[in-house]
């Protein structure tokens, strides 16, 4: 009983820290490696771990097909339509900034579509912290990048990662597959391999140059997001109401940012922090109030 409290409060910590620290560790990768290629080769790291521990500890396997079928659409969502979307969204020359700004109206979807797909209603006051943490991510994004014209391929494929990741929180409470969390990392990162492979030997040259940052860069990525980051958000999501799960992600632009300042020497404006303070403020105000 009392890990799982310790668990219960030390996982959404965990989970913010290392997923915001991922954006800071991927801008240092994509210097010597194309993008799909890079997520091609950080899923195929992720098998080649998982995959032993599996067979060797005989883990359990979903059993019907059914639950199969459940997995891989999370998996879809997730690895292939989010990870996809917002690699080839860079691709297609949207910046950071207008692409972060898209990704945060995550948790107002969730909270948009909770109550009718899966009855979970969001309280009139939750949707005031919402409302306060989107404003608060908004001017940490706002006052850190310039949101220029882009090309509407960046934008349409940013929109489609917003909605993968949306679905995929979404399709998971749903279904609440009880599974072991390897079986089920192991399947999703093979379902996002099998699909994010060919994109990139299609799209891109495969060029990779094999530097120290690049190879800290892509361990950080396999085992910091992939193998522990997931993990938590899946274990959150099934154990916790799909809006307050969400909602952290209000946190991520304000957490990267400051993690961005640490590793990339990347400057913090006074206004950023205002934002912080906000997104912060509505991230408490939709978990604690009902």
């Amino acid at each position: 009983m009392q890990h799982r409290v310790m668990l219960d409060v030390a996982a959404p910590i965990v989970f913010l820290l290392l997923w915001a620290t991922g954006f800071a560790v991927v801008k240092i990768g994509l210097q010597h490696i194309e993008p799909l290629t890079f997520l091609a080769l950080r899923y195929g790291c992720v098998v080649a771990i998982l995959l032993p521990i599996q067979l060797g500890f005989r883990l359990p396997a979903p059993h019907h097909g059914r639950d199969w079928l459940n997995i891989c659409v999370i998996g879809i969502c997730i690895q292939v339509i989010y990870f996809g979307g917002i690699y080839l969204a860079l691709r297609a020359g949207l910046s950071a900034g207008a692409l972060a700004l898209i990704v945060s109206l995550q948790p107002i979807l969730v909270a948009v579509i909770s109550p009718i797909w899966i009855k979970e209603r969001v309280s009139s006051k939750q949707w005031y912290g919402l409302s306060l943490g989107f404003a608060g991510a908004a001017i940490v994004i706002l006052s850190k990048s310039a949101i220029e014209s882009t090309p509407w391929q960046g934008i349409a494929l940013s929109c489609i990662a917003l909605a993968g990741m949306t679905l995929g929180v979404l399709y998971e409470k749903k279904t609440s597959a009880s599974m072991h969390p390897i079986s089920a990392t192991l399947i999703q990162t093979n379902v996002g391999l099998l699909l994010i492979a060919p994109l990139a030997m299609w799209l891109e040259s495969g060029h990779i140059e094999w530097r120290s940052d690049m190879l800290f860069s892509l361990a950080y990525l396999v085992i910091g997001n992939s193998l522990i980051a997931i993990g938590l958000l899946l274990h959150l999501v099934r154990h916790r109401p799909a809006a307050t799960v969400s909602v952290l992600f209000f946190l991520v632009p304000p957490c990267a940012a400051i993690v961005a300042q640490m590793l990339l020497g990347e400057s913090m404006p006074g206004l950023a922090w205002l934002g912080i303070g906000l997104a912060a403020a509505g991230v408490w105000l939709t978990v604690n109030l009902r």
